[in-house]
C-alpha cells in the first residue's frame, strides 16, 4: 500500500497535468489566431 505521502504526490502530479486541459481543448478546436491583424501595413 502506498504511503500517504505517494499518494498526495501522485494526486498533486494529476492535478497538475488536469489544469488547462479545458482551454487546450478549446484552443485546438476554434485555432490559436489573435482577434486582431497581425500584419498592419
Amino acid at each position: 500500500m502506498p504511503s500517504r505521502r505517494m499518494k498526495t504526490k501522485i494526486a498533486r502530479k494529476i492535478r497538475k497535468a488536469r489544469k488547462g486541459k479545458a482551454r487546450k481543448r478549446a484552443e485546438q478546436n476554434k485555432g490559436t489566431t489573435p482577434k486582431f491583424p497581425i500584419h498592419i501595413e
